[in-house]
């Protein structure tokens, strides 16, 4: 069968693809801006909340096991949404579903330091969290649509845009606190400056081709019984236990194993995250050019050498070198397996995303439990080799794993 042929039968059993590659190429690319507005606010909001975590803590007088259960009320909120509102957003569409979801996140982040008492704000921080986890489902199949509609890699730029707007999120929030503005009004500001981006972007989104509820059901159902959505699920856990780990753990393994300045030790975070966000900018080139597979194996290696690199020489430039790979590699693991989750036949793209995203969730959840834990009963440098460990089991099975989903 030829190319022309295979993609002609592509279009006519994917009605949705077929009406989206056949709008002009303006419309097609004005939808990848809109999709990358909305990625750069849900990092913002996500990283404005992050910013606020003492506050909160501050003002309710909570106690370590009181702001865990704080933090465990969005992270509830997150996996509730991931379970049940996939099926809705395949109905609804990606334009209504990133329109409410994102509505919902802003005015929750709003709320989160004016409600008046403590049970209070885990309602609103579950709602919150829910909210966030749909708009996370709903922009990511937006970007899988836009990105089949393009016939080209976009997916890790867009999720760039998501680390770009986490940076100047807790940059802006930094800043404004540290020049005394009020914390309830920043997170006011920048929930009324999300609400505005995603008014000015939803009508350049993608239209929506509605699901017969029949073919949704049988998605639905199919979901569970899926073992490729399952592989991918837990992929991508695995790789989310280690980039869980380096979000909580990089700075505190500069200070009390490289014993670092506090300053320094800061970097090290940012020497992560800087990392990422190139290598999410540079990973569609890559993908494009070598494809999937090779682009898993590559990243999880260079991860595996950065974190190696951090545990085996433990003095300020080597980590933070190793930390910057680290971040280069971990880049574009969840771009390109969110990416397949969303092309798996006999789902929808939101059900394949919603899967496979729940079970990374737990992963961001597990990975810092689990190291902390190690590290307890042992050291941090062994507890943290569970991140070398992850990265090579993903470099080894990952690219066997996409070959056979022909990703």
């Amino acid at each position: 069968m030829s190319d022309s042929t295979t993609a002609s039968s592509a279009r006519e059993s994917n009605p949705s693809l077929a009406l989206h590659r056949s709008l002009p190429p303006a419309t097609r690319q004005r939808a990848r801006y809109a999709t990358m507005a909305v990625f750069f606010i849900a990092g913002m909001m996500y990283a404005s909340w992050g910013v606020h975590v003492p506050t909160v803590r501050d003002k309710f007088a909570l106690s370590p096991g009181m702001l865990s259960l704080a933090l465990f009320a969005v992270a509830g909120g997150s996996i509730f949404a991931m379970l049940t509102t996939a099926s809705w957003i395949a109905r609804a569409g990606t334009r209504t579903a990133c329109m409410a979801s994102g509505v919902t996140m802003t005015v929750c982040g709003a709320l989160i330091l004016v409600v008046p008492s403590f049970w209070m704000l885990l309602i609103v921080l579950a709602v919150f969290g829910c909210g966030m986890a749909t708009l996370d489902v709903a922009m990511n199949a937006e970007a899988s649509a836009v990105e089949e509609a393009l016939a080209r890699p976009i997916m890790s730029s867009l999720h760039g845009m998501f680390s770009i707007g986490g940076m100047a999120g807790a940059a802006i929030g930094g800043a404004l606190i540290a020049h005394g503005f009020a914390p309830a009004a920043h997170l006011a500001l920048a929930s009324g400056a999300s609400v505005v981006v995603l008014l000015a972007s939803m009508p350049s989104v993608l239209p929506h081709v509605p699901h017969h509820e029949d073919h949704a059901k049988a998605s639905s159902s199919n979901r569970w019984r899926s073992g490729a959505l399952w592989a991918l699920g837990g992929l991508a856990l695995i790789a989310l236990i280690a980039e869980g780990a380096m979000y909580d753990w990089a700075t505190v393994y500069m200070r009390d194993v490289v014993l670092a300045t506090h300053s320094l030790s800061s970097a090290a975070y940012a020497a992560f995250s800087g990392g990422m966000a190139a290598g999410r900018f540079g990973g569609d080139a890559v993908r494009a050019r070598f494809g999937a597979p090779q682009l898993v194996f590559s990243s999880a290696g260079l991860a595996f050498i950065g974190m190696v690199m951090a545990l085996v020489f433990p003095n300020a430039i080597v980590t933070m070198t190793g930390f910057t790979l680290m971040g280069l590699g971990l880049a574009n693991m969840m771009p390109v397996l969110f990416a397949a989750a969303a092309r798996v036949e006999g789902v929808t793209a939101a059900e394949g995303l919603a899967q496979v995203a729940g079970l990374a969730y737990f992963g961001l959840l597990l990975g810092p439990v689990l190291i902390g834990g190690v590290a307890q009963i042992s050291s941090l440098p062994i507890g943290l080799c569970i991140v070398a460990a992850c990265c090579a089991a993903v470099a080894l099975i990952g690219p066997r794993i996409l070959r056979r989903l022909k990703i």
